[in-house]
C-alpha cells in the first residue's frame, strides 16, 4: 500500500502529503493523530502542532521558514502562513567522513565515448558554429536551415507534412479540421545522416559580442571558449562581424589561453574584411563541410566510467523533487564518484539555506571559503536590486508545494548527493578534479545547463516536477521525472520516470543505479535522450547581473 505522508527527517515539525488529503481526515503518523484542518494536496506540507508566530520551521532536519502568525496543528503550510528563513553558516574545521556506496555492479563497467588528443572523453561528436555577435545570429540560422535539412539532421519532417496538409487543403477549397493533426503522425525526422560518426551540427546563436559592458563580452568570449574546447566538440566554425567588442582575435585567444594543447579543426571568417552574406555563407559552409568529412573518421572508444562528467540539475521543481528524482539522481552521483568520475553541482539560488552542509563537506578550507564568498557576493548582488534569494521560487514551484527557498534549494542539493567536495568552481572554470565539485551559475534552467556544460559536464541529468524541455547545445540533457503523472502526460520530453519511489514500487538506490545505467548508455549513443532527439539546443550566456 503506497504511504500518504512522509517526514522527511526526524526534527522536522511539518509532513508532506505523498497523496491528496481531505480536510476533517484523520492522520495516524508514529503514534499520534493529526486532523486536517483543511485540503492537504499532495506535495504540500502540513504542520504537526499548533506553533506561534515566528517559530521556526524545520524540513530536512534545518530551517527553511517562520510562521507570520499563530497556525495550528493540521494546517496547510502556505505562503501566507510561512515566510523563508534560513540558519547563518560558517567555516568550522568540520571533520566530515563519507561513506561511499558500494559499486561491485559498476567497478568493471566502461562506455563507448569519443577519446580527444589531451585524454578527455566525449559523449558525442558535435560540429559546432559560433557568432562572436548578435550580428551574425541570421548568417547562422541560415546555415543551420540548410545544413540541417541537406545532411540528415532537421527534426521539422513532421511540421512540414502537416503545414503542406493544411496547405493542400486550404487551395482544395477543404475544410481545416482537427483530422489535419494526423499529417504529424505520418511523418518522422529524416535520419539518415550522410555522416554517420557525427552526432549533430550545433548553433550557439546569443544575443552578446556588444553593447552591454566590456565585462559582458569578456565573460562571453570565456563561454564561448569554454563550448569551443568542449570534449563533446570536434570542429568549430566562428563568425565574426568585425567591429563588436568580442574580437575575432581575442575569442580564438581565449581558446589557447583554456587549453594551449588545443587542435581541433577550426574555420573563422571576419564579415567586414569584405565578404558580402552570399560569399561568406558559402564558404563557411564549404569548409565546414570538408570540416565534417574528417571528424567522420572519429569512432567511439571504450573507455572507463571515470572519464564520465556529470552536471545534475533541476528545473519545473515540486514537491516530490527533493524526495524522488533529486535523491535518486544524488546517489546516481555519489556512484560515479565513487567510480572516480566527476559531477558538477550548480544552482547557487537553490543553494541557500544548505550552506552549511555543503561548508562541511569541503575538503579544505579554500574551496569553503570560495564557496562562501561567491554564495555572499550573489545573494548581496540581488538584494543591492531589490530582489534576493527568497524569491527564487517561481508560481508553479510555490503552487506545487516549495514555499520558500530554503524548501527548494534543501531538495535540490539532494541532486548532488553525499560525496566530499573537492573543488569550488566560478562560471566557465573547467573541472579538473575527480569528484563532486559546485559551479556558481544562476538557477534559470538554461543559464544553468548553460554554466555546467562549460565547466566541462559531458551529460547532464536534469530533474523536473513540473516538465520543461530543456537542452543544450554541446551536452546531452537526460529528463528525470519526479513523478508518474508527468512521465504520462508529457513522454516527449521525459526520459526516467522516478515515480516508483513515491509509489513506494523502489527504493533510492534501486532508481539511482538504474539511472546510472541509462547515463552509460546515454554516453555510449545507445539511448538518444529526448531532448537531443529535438534538437533542443539551449544556450543562454549569463551576464552576471541578477538572475536567480
Amino acid at each position: 500500500m503506497q504511504q500518504r505522508i512522509i517526514q522527511l527527517d526526524p526534527q522536522d515539525n511539518v509532513l508532506v502529503a505523498l497523496q491528496d488529503l481531505a480536510k476533517g481526515e484523520s492522520i495516524i503518523f508514529q503514534g499520534e493523530e493529526f486532523l486536517l484542518k483543511e485540503d492537504i494536496p499532495a506535495k504540500h506540507k502540513f504542520f504537526m502542532r499548533d506553533m506561534a508566530v515566528g517559530e521556526s520551521i524545520l524540513m530536512y532536519g534545518v530551517l527553511v521558514g517562520k510562521t507570520q502568525y499563530d497556525v495550528a496543528s493540521g494546517e496547510r503550510m502556505s505562503t501566507e502562513n510561512t515566510k523563508h528563513a534560513t540558519d547563518g553558516y560558517a567555516f568550522r574545521h568540520f571533520d566530515y567522513q563519507w561513506q561511499a556506496p558500494n559499486v561491485d555492479q559498476f567497478k568493471d563497467r566502461t562506455f563507448r565515448g569519443y577519446v580527444r588528443s589531451d585524454g578527455r572523453v566525449g559523449t558525442a561528436n558535435y560540429w559546432l558554429f559560433i557568432p562572436t555577435v548578435f550580428c551574425e545570429n541570421r548568417n547562422l540560422d541560415l546555415i543551420k536551415e540548410v545544413m540541417h535539412a541537406e545532411l540528415g539532421y532537421s527534426v521539422s519532417a513532421p511540421f512540414r507534412n502537416y503545414t503542406q496538409a493544411l496547405k493542400e487543403a486550404f487551395i482544395a477549397g477543404e475544410t481545416l479540421t482537427n483530422s489535419s493533426f494526423d499529417a504529424i503522425a505520418q511523418a518522422k525526422p529524416d535520419t539518415h545522416r550522410l555522416f554517420p560518426n557525427v552526432d549533430g551540427i550545433k548553433f550557439l546563436t546569443h544575443q552578446g559580442g556588444c553593447g552591454g559592458t566590456r565585462q559582458d563580452a569578456v565573460i562571453l568570449g570565456k563561454l564561448l571558449a569554454a563550448y569551443a574546447d568542449h570534449p563533446n566538440v570536434a570542429g568549430i566554425t566562428i563568425l565574426s562581424l568585425g567591429c563588436q567588442n568580442l574580437q575575432l582575435n581575442e575569442l580564438i585567444d581565449e581558446i589557447k589561453t583554456r587549453n594551449p594543447s588545443f587542435n581541433k579543426p577550426l574555420f573563422s571568417f571576419e564579415h567586414q574584411e569584405g565578404y558580402t552574406e552570399e560569399q561568406m555563407v558559402r564558404l563557411a559552409i564549404a569548409k565546414t563541410f570538408q570540416g565534417l568529412v574528417d571528424i567522420n573518421q572519429f569512432e567511439r572508444e571504450e573507455v572507463s566510467l571515470d572519464k564520465l562528467v556529470l552536471g545534475v540539475k533541476c528545473g519545473g521543481s515540486d514537491g516530490f523533487s527533493g524526495i524522488s528524482a533529486n535523491p535518486a539522481v544524488g546517489y546516481a552521483a555519489d556512484l560515479l564518484v565513487a567510480l572516480g568520475g566527476k559531477v558538477l553541482l550548480a544552482e547557487f539560488p537553490e543553494l541557500c539555506g544548505a550552506e552549511q552542509n555543503l561548508i562541511d563537506r569541503t575538503i579544505d578550507e579554500e574551496a569553503a571559503k570560495k564557496f562562501i564568498t561567491l554564495m555572499q557576493a550573489y545573494s548581496q548582488s540581488a538584494e543591492r536590486v531589490g530582489s534576493g534569494f527568497h524569491m527564487n521560487p517561481s508560481p508553479g514551484n510555490i503552487r506545487d508545494g516549495l514555499i520558500t527557498d530554503a524548501i527548494k534549494s534543501m531538495g535540490a542539493v539532494k541532486k548532488g548527493g553525499t560525496a566530499p567536495i573537492v573543488d569550488v568552481l566560478d562560471y566557465t572554470e573547467p573541472a579538473n578534479k575527480p569528484g563532486l565539485s559546485l559551479v556558481c551559475t544562476p538557477g534559470n534552467d538554461v543559464e544553468a545547463t548553460t554554466g555546467k556544460a562549460a565547466s566541462g559536464a559531458t551529460l547532464i541529468l536534469f530533474t523536473t516536477g513540473l516538465g520543461t524541455p530543456t537542452g543544450n547545445a554541446v551536452c546531452p540533457v537526460i529528463k528525470v521525472s519526479s513523478n508518474t503523472a508527468l512521465a504520462k502526460r508529457m513522454p516527449d520530453i521525459i526520459d526516467i520516470n522516478t515515480g516508483p519511489v513515491i509509489e513506494g514500487e523502489k527504493t533510492i538506490e534501486q532508481m539511482g543505479e538504474e539511472i546510472l545505467e541509462y547515463c552509460i548508455q546515454a554516453a555510449s549513443g545507445v539511448i538518444i535522450p529526448k531532448a537531443v532527439q529535438l534538437n533542443q539546443d539551449d544556450f543562454i550566456p549569463w551576464k552576471r547581473g541578477v538572475s536567480l
